[in-house]
């Protein structure tokens, strides 16, 4: 049996932030969720020296101080997080938003639902892929 996926949410919302951990918190068998409210957070979060990297980073768009596409370039520019796969999770369904985002090299765009029982589907399918689509070895592929 593999560990549970570790993913990383970073959204300004703290509404936004206990909706997803009240939905993910049905599958803790599956994956973990840590959460951060600032671009800047989950940066210095992900590149402290003893702190387990995430597989999957969700990431909001729209975030006051640094944005999802910044965050986002950041992590592409590392060394050390430039391999995680990141997917958008925003509101934003503007092509020039989902454009950008894969411009940026994002893994996945995925537009939340306002509905609760439609957001509660869109975990299901994004645990189910990214359950199957990691690697077992990951983080420590790094290092080879």
């Amino acid at each position: 049996m593999t560990r549970p996926l570790r993913l990383l949410l970073i959204d300004d919302s703290l509404m936004d932030r206990h909706l997803a951990e009240e939905v993910f918190a049905e599958y803790t068998h599956l994956c973990s969720v840590t959460t951060c409210a600032s671009g800047q957070e989950a940066l210095q979060a992900m590149l402290k020296p003893d702190g387990p990297l995430p597989d999957v980073v969700l990431l909001d768009i729209n975030m006051p101080g640094m944005s999802g596409f910044e965050v986002l370039t950041a992590m592409k520019n590392h060394p050390q997080l430039a391999r995680i796969p990141v997917v958008m999770l925003t509101t934003s369904n503007h092509d020039q938003d989902i454009t950008q985002a894969y411009t940026l090299n994002a893994s996945s765009y995925l537009i939340k639902s306002v509905n609760f029982q439609d957001f509660v589907a869109q975990v299901e399918g994004f645990l189910e892929f990214w359950t199957r689509a990691r690697l077992t070895t990951w983080p420590e592929t790094l290092s080879s």
